[in-house]
């Protein structure tokens, strides 16, 4: 169950909970609520879990044009050395050969800065959803301690009136 339907339901919990007449509280299941805390805990790693896989995931962009930048250079070379050949045809390719390597250093700068910058703006997302995350879980978790709060000061400032049933003698018909 993801965490914001996890927030949703303990809303729900105390929005539905029993009402006390003349007062803004309201009575809500204690089960129900730790097993939605307890939903929330067992989730909460999960979230924190894919944000740390989107981390990694900019690992494998940066990697990944790395070794495309590479690939470009080593083909570049590769096309240079075939060229070498004849005299007319070494000069057109050195030129070549030097128009390749700056348009592959050109390339590979743009990859990894485009995938630096992917990467910052993961992290910089991941971290903003985990704190928006958090700070919903706050709010509800805080709104429903202040129910609960609200709920036992309210019992304790209710008297207990204990009265003892009269005795009767059943065995005795009235006349």
């Amino acid at each position: 169950m993801a965490v914001s339907n996890i927030l949703d339901e303990i809303e729900n919990l105390v929005v539905d909970g029993k009402h006390i007449v003349f007062t803004n509280k309201s009575i809500i299941e204690e089960p129900d609520l730790v097993r939605l805390i307890d939903d929330l805990r067992n989730e909460l790693p999960l979230e924190l879990q894919q944000a740390e896989q989107v981390m990694q995931d900019k690992e494998a962009i940066l990697t990944e044009a790395r070794e495309e930048a590479e690939r470009i250079v080593n083909q570049a070379k590769e096309y240079a050395n075939h060229l070498v050949d004849e005299s007319e045809v070494v000069k057109q390719s050195q030129e070549k050969a030097a128009l390749i390597m700056e348009q592959t250093k050109a390339q590979e700068q743009e990859i990894l800065n485009t995938a630096y910058s992917t990467a910052q703006q993961l992290r910089t997302d991941s971290s903003q959803y985990a704190n928006q995350v958090f700070d919903h879980l706050i709010v509800n978790v805080g709104n429903a301690l202040q129910v609960l709060q609200q709920a036992k000061d309210e019992l304790q400032r209710m008297p207990v009136q204990q009265q003892m049933p009269q005795e009767r003698d059943y065995g005795q018909q009235e006349q």
